[in-house]
């Protein structure tokens, strides 16, 4: 059986929390799956809590050569991935995509999925070069009319293969997109499970997640957890079960690292939205349950968080001076000093980019509780 505090240090260990690592940037991406990109900067704080030395230059590259890519992909959201894991990753939530974004704003529009299937290609070629979102309204609208663009472009901007295109400082990537044609071959088409890609997905997220349940797998991914199990049972002898610490059935690699449950974690300041907050249907594996409704609000917003022995303590913020940190609950003056140090490091990071980021999710802060706050 698998405690609770091994499946914790598990989770630490295989995203690269329990120590950082000199890795290059796209070899760090390739290790933790995805990162999670909603706001422009996370994949940046993301990577400085997991690399050794990180230097945000190195990411910008990555995005502009293509290493790494941005794109619409698990649960529907921005995420940074390896360049060669996107066509792989798309294929395996195609038919969350499809579901989501031809069936709603897109179909109130008046448009099938039919329809998507003519639009996308020709939107692909449309998009060879790289777009603002406006040109891709525009072509949109010259073709439906422009009581349909905005229903049509909210679905197909998700829908189609695209990638986010680097628009400049401070983190590659602004409020305004553009949008470039991924060029991954023939375009998916229909809500048809792709079993390889699904089975190639639950690999690389057990290797950055495990060990885990059906549930968490499809959690991660917002794909349906009947096809998951098929694919786990197509894995036999590729992934072995474990007993959760409920009794429950989890699944990992067999030579997968479980440290562990004493293993030292340090203290970090986790990003916006960061990937080990979101990727468990159980996720009381890092955050505790008292604590979720505090950092994950009601309208999806994941606050920046203190990650103390392993596990959501609090939440941070940039302020004049240095970083805000709001404990949940009394933390030891080693803690604080380890708080402090990692402090430092974040504000060196964010001083030559953007200092206060997260500004306009402030207003969370009138809501939470706070047993000892400290300016870092």
């Amino acid at each position: 059986m698998v405690t609770a505090r091994e499946l914790n240090r598990a989770a630490l260990s295989r995203q690269l929390l329990l120590k950082r690592e000199q890795l290059t940037v796209p070899e760090a991406v390739r290790r933790v799956v995805a990162l999670q990109a909603q706001h422009p900067a996370s994949p940046y704080v993301a990577l400085w809590n997991r690399v050794t030395g990180f230097a945000p230059a190195e990411l910008d590259a990555a995005f502009v050569e293509g290493a790494v890519v941005k794109a619409t992909l698990m649960r529907i959201t921005l995420h940074a991935v390896h360049g060669e894991d996107y066509p792989v990753l798309r294929a395996a939530v195609q038919p969350t995509l499809y579901a989501s974004r031809l069936g709603f704003r897109f179909a109130e529009a008046g448009l099938t999925p039919a329809d998507a299937g003519e639009l996308v290609p020709e939107l692909l070629a449309f998009a060879r070069r790289p777009r603002t979102s406006a040109e891709m309204k525009v072509w949109v609208g010259e073709r439906l009319g422009a009581e349909k663009t905005d229903g049509a472009w909210w679905g197909l901007k998700a829908y189609a293969p695209l990638h986010h295109v680097p628009t400049g400082a401070p983190w590659s990537f602004g409020l305004r997109p553009s949008f470039v044609a991924a060029g991954t071959g023939p375009v998916p088409a229909g809500r048809a499970v792709d079993p390889q890609a699904l089975q190639t997905l639950i690999l690389r997220y057990l290797a950055g997640f495990g060990p885990a349940s059906v549930a968490d797998v499809a959690q991660f991914a917002m794909v349906q957890r009947a096809p998951v199990r098929a694919a786990l049972r197509a894995l036999d002898g590729a992934v072995e079960q474990v007993k959760g610490p409920d009794g429950g059935a989890l699944f990992d690699l067999p030579a997968a690292p479980r440290p562990p449950a004493g293993t030292p974690a340090p203290p970090r300041l986790m990003a916006m939205w960061d990937s080990i907050l979101l990727a468990y249907a159980d996720r009381s594996r890092v955050i505790p349950p008292a604590y979720r409704p505090l950092v994950i609000r009601r309208n999806g917003d994941v606050l920046p968080t203190l990650l103390v022995d392993g596990y959501v303590a609090g939440v941070w913020r940039p302020v004049d001076g240095g970083i805000e940190a709001t404990a949940f609950h009394s933390l030891s003056p080693a803690t604080w000093d380890g708080l402090a140090a990692e402090a430092l490091s974040l504000r060196a990071l964010l001083g030559d980019r953007e200092v206060e980021i997260y500004s306009r999710y402030h207003h969370w802060w009138a809501k939470l509780p706070a047993t000892e706050v400290r300016t870092l």
